[in-house]
């Protein structure tokens, strides 16, 4: 199955795209609503999923466009317009869903399984694995965490300690034990390299507001989950 994301927000739209071929799908991307445009002409996709406001063609515009073409494929806007007057407007327009920013991951890859079922198109199963505790998720094949709404891009190495943090929720992981999972014998860095690590996840998955997950046990190393034990 094929779809196509417009979006200028290149913090959304590239992590949105790798989360949807996670998924199985085929995904195009396009940042701004000229280059959209042509891609709906030249592409055979399964749904849309449009921007409202794009730079050269709104998502508004596009979907007008595939209307007014007898194109009947499902169209998803994703906007931060949340008044009545816009979804009506969206609607209007030929949109078949709408889902204002922010929003969660899981209720999108949801909302995308229900359009495709709706158009009658054959639905993916889902092989990746994935790891959720609280109200974090990490796709760790793919190097990307969800929280609150937000997908946050990880490295390699932020992506290993997290996946070992939350296999293990509750225990103490020892400085040690981080060190010899993370790195091979012959390559072990000096210690503070794992307080740098450990601190720089921390900005990613912890923003304010956001319950605490990383808790430090003085001397040991660390504990992952809502409350320290």
């Amino acid at each position: 199955m094929r779809i196509l994301i417009v979006d200028d927000e290149t913090e959304l739209t590239n992590p949105l795209a790798r989360l949807l071929t996670s998924e199985g799908y085929s995904v195009d991307a396009a940042f701004d609503g000229t280059t959209g445009s042509e891609l709906v002409k030249k592409g055979n996709y399964d749904l849309f999923i449009l921007d409202w406001m794009l730079p050269g063609k709104t998502g508004l515009e596009i979907c007008r466009q595939l209307r007014q073409q007898g194109i009947t494929t499902p169209v998803l806007f994703l906007t931060a317009k949340d008044t009545l007057d816009d979804r009506v407007e969206g609607l209007d327009a030929g949109a078949d869903d709408y889902l204002v920013k922010p929003f969660e991951l899981r209720e999108l890859l949801a909302r995308v399984r229900a359009l495709l079922r709706r158009a009658g198109v054959e639905e993916y199963t889902n092989t990746n694995k994935k790891i959720v505790v609280e109200d974090l998720e990490l796709d760790y094949q793919n190097q990307i965490a969800y929280r609150q709404g937000r997908v946050i891009e990880l490295s390699e190495k932020e992506s290993k300690l997290l996946q070992y943090l939350m296999e293990n929720p509750g225990l103490l992981l020892t400085h040690g034990q981080i060190m010899q999972h993370l790195w091979e014998e012959d390559e072990q860095p000096s210690s503070n390299v794992i307080a740098a690590l450990v601190r720089l996840l921390r900005r990613k998955i912890e923003v304010k507001g956001e319950i605490q997950l990383i808790h430090s046990v003085y001397g040991k190393g660390y504990r992952f989950g809502v409350s320290e034990i």
